[in-house]
């Protein structure tokens, strides 16, 4: 299964401005897969000054990002799994400032944060394997929208993409 496979009523309508950075060549798991590699190089060739730059006042540091991208991807994951599971409930969304101003990432190692990225996306990429087609499809409700199992998976890559291109432009 490929991104664009996804149909506009499998996710919110914003997030299609996410889902575009998705690599179209690879399917969900493969992507899941390169897109962990290509990002950590991508973070380990910043130089280590820049780690725990802020191009404006009250905005994230480059670790503080990443691990909001963690942070994130649990939580879709997590929807993922709920909703694969036929679990009708509604999934209410996150306040991700609080998390980013919660999550003690400038005390940590960056070696360490992305060492924790790519285990939570080993995780995540067996999960996705383990979805059945059916499973796969299924649709439910998270931060007020309605979401495919498949479309979670996208999003987890796609929001990522979206964080490495902010770096680009504004952090280095």
């Amino acid at each position: 299964m490929k991104v664009r496979e996804l149909s506009s009523d499998e996710y919110a309508p914003y997030c299609k401005t996410y889902l575009i950075n998705v690599d179209d060549t690879y399917t969900l798991t493969e992507w899941m897969e390169v897109s962990v590699h290509e990002f950590i190089h991508f973070v380990q060739d910043i130089p280590m000054d820049k780690h725990g730059y802020r191009y404006a006042e009250g905005k994230w540091t480059i670790k503080e990002i990443i691990q909001h991208i963690i942070d994130t991807e649990r939580i879709f994951a997590y929807r993922a799994l709920r909703i694969s599971r036929n679990d009708k409930t509604p999934l209410p969304g996150f306040d991700e400032s609080e998390y980013a101003n919660n999550n003690d990432a400038e005390n940590r190692g960056l070696q360490d944060i992305l060492t924790e990225l790519a285990l939570v996306r080993q995780c995540n990429m067996m999960l996705f394997k383990s979805f059945s087609q059916e499973q796969l499809l299924r649709k439910g409700e998270a931060s007020g929208h309605q979401v495919s199992v498949r479309a979670l998976g996208f999003l987890i890559t796609a929001h990522q993409k979206h964080h490495m291109k902010v770096f680009k432009e504004r952090y280095l």
